[in-house]
């Protein structure tokens, strides 16, 4: 068994990874932060003519701030809010004059950003018709609640993996555990979000199977890399879901609200994932669902693949060794 460092050894250590672990999570969480803004938002423009045309131009003029779509009227375009093509649309020579489509339940923070710029676009003194296609809940109107909810599944999901690692659970035992978990978590957050505070709505199957795949994924990413890489796959879970995966999940806002390479990066992770699917069969009919699915899909079949064919590892001496084994043998 290696002996403990020095004291002195042992208090450099302390003195420059706390700082390290401290840099590293504010580049993590307050960057994308500093830097929320569109980048490559889908949008749409719905319209005709070079008036439509015109503020298409404008829109992918700012510096790939937006990737445009052409619609050629406004129920087009409402329809690609719905099916989540698109965040919202800007509808141009309409008989009512100037209308942004949005959809708050999609970002409240990225609807927002649409009326403002629809209202900076409008000719002066002309007012600008705002159409909520896919709205929040009334009882979450800035979407906090939602944002709020997906950290609890990840952690939920690092506590499992944790437990089972450190219950030493055997290969069956362990899948079980996870699962029964994953199950039991999806239920209690559906009754609290979707039955209580009444801030998630779509059907309740599908939002208790969406947060049960969320903590799945996350118990299989922490268990399977611990059985892989022995404690420290504990430290790589907390990276992926927590570290990373929650300030780049994009549930605040949007994922095309972050900073490059995040928008990548982010719906790749479980939490991003877990975010965006929660997001779709809470508010959108399960519109855009399919992709995140299969992520946390992924992550939990990587996690349960490891945990049950990866070699137990052996555990490491615990006394010294044996005595006879230092003796040299004779003949």
């Amino acid at each position: 068994m290696p002996s403990p460092p020095p004291a002195s050894r042992a208090a450099v250590i302390v003195v420059l990874a706390v700082p390290a672990i401290v840099a590293f999570a504010l580049w993590a969480f307050a960057w994308p932060a500093a830097r929320t803004g569109p980048n490559d938002l889908p949008v749409g423009v719905a319209g005709q003519g070079a008036a439509a045309e015109q503020v298409a131009e404008q829109l992918r003029a700012r510096e790939g701030a937006f990737d445009v779509t052409r619609y050629d009227g406004a129920d087009e375009a409402a329809e690609a809010v719905r099916d989540r093509e698109v965040y919202g649309a800007f509808v141009v020579g309409g008989d009512g004059g100037p209308e942004v489509l949005t959809a708050s339940a999609g970002g409240p923070a990225v609807a927002q950003l649409l009326t403002e710029l629809a209202s900076a676009q409008a000719p002066e003194g002309a007012p600008v018709t705002v159409t909520d296609v896919v709205p929040a809940p009334e009882g979450d109107p800035r979407g906090a609640a939602f944002n709020a909810s997906v950290l609890p599944m990840a952690l939920a999901g690092m506590a499992t993996g944790v437990l089972v690692t450190r219950l030493r659970l055997g290969r069956v035992p362990a899948l079980l555990a996870m699962v029964g978990a994953s199950v039991t978590v999806g239920l209690v957050a559906a009754a609290i979000g979707h039955g209580w505070l009444d801030v998630l709505g779509g059907s309740w199957l599908a939002v208790t199977a969406a947060l049960a795949l969320i903590v799945l994924a996350g118990a299989g990413l922490v268990a399977g890399s611990a059985k892989l890489l022995g404690p420290g796959g504990i430290a790589v879970g907390a990276l992926i879901l927590i570290l990373l995966g929650n300030p780049w999940s994009g549930a605040g806002s949007a994922p095309q609200m972050l900073p490059d390479p995040i928008p990548v990066i982010g719906p790749w992770l479980p939490t991003g994932a877990g975010a965006t699917l929660l997001r779709s069969v809470a508010f959108f009919d399960g519109a855009g669902a399919a992709f995140p699915a299969a992520v946390l899909g992924g992550w939990a079949a990587l996690g349960t693949a490891a945990l049950l064919l990866a070699r137990r590892r052996a555990p490491a001496p615990s006394g010294p060794p044996d005595a006879d084994a230092r003796i040299p043998a004779t003949v």
